[in-house]
């Protein structure tokens, strides 16, 4: 097991090196409209198939989750992944309550994967009361704000990066991206908390 661990680490090191060659950091920015970055995007809210079912498989417009709101979103490469489900997710559930306090209308976590995924990860980390889940399912919201990443090496393709945002009625008044998605530095909650 040790060296399968070993092995594992080392494979996620190289794929990091090579990542933080590469990443630009070009689309979102302090000050972007994620609206309008993402003009035609809607993402899906985490939910069983059967509510998916009865709600016809409905999306949820841009718009409809920053307009007149003070939001705290963060991206990851996955449901189910270690950086993800033990520190990432836990640093805003832990700290919901604070973030509440300081005016913020609601904590999204975003991530390449399908709804009903996010919905059974949600649950089992007991974070669906704190943290509203949106799947992009197709990557289409990462790819508008070049927040995608190329995790193949690791078996997930497509994914995001690593980050987070304060956003005010659309537009960001505070980005966190990692250099590389094995990294949990600047993303995590209490950094967030900490800049609001």
């Amino acid at each position: 097991m040790a060296s399968a661990m070993l092995k594992r680490t080392a494979m996620m090191k190289s794929i990091a090196g090579s990542l933080r060659a590469s990443r630009a950091y070009a689309s979102l920015a302090v000050g972007t409209d994620l609206v309008s970055a993402a003009p035609d995007v809607s993402l899906q809210k985490a939910r069983s198939w059967e509510d998916g079912v009865s709600s016809k498989f409905s999306t949820t417009p841009l718009k409809d989750i920053f307009k007149e709101k003070k939001v705290i979103i963060f991206g990851l490469p996955g449901a189910y992944t270690g950086v993800c489900s033990a520190q990432h997710v836990p640093s805003y559930k832990n700290n919901i309550d604070k973030f509440k306090a300081k005016g913020i209308d609601s904590v999204i976590c975003v991530a390449v994967n399908d709804p009903y995924v996010l919905n059974g990860w949600a649950e089992k980390l007991q974070a669906k009361e704190a943290i509203e889940f949106y799947g992009d399912f197709d990557a289409s919201f990462h790819e508008s704000l070049d927040l995608t990443i190329d995790l193949s090496g690791a078996l997930l393709g497509p994914r995001s990066h690593r980050w987070s945002a304060y956003v005010v009625d659309g537009k960001v008044k505070i980005l966190n991206v990692e250099t590389a998605p094995s990294e949990f530095k600047v993303s995590g909650g209490e950094v967030i908390l900490g800049q609001i």
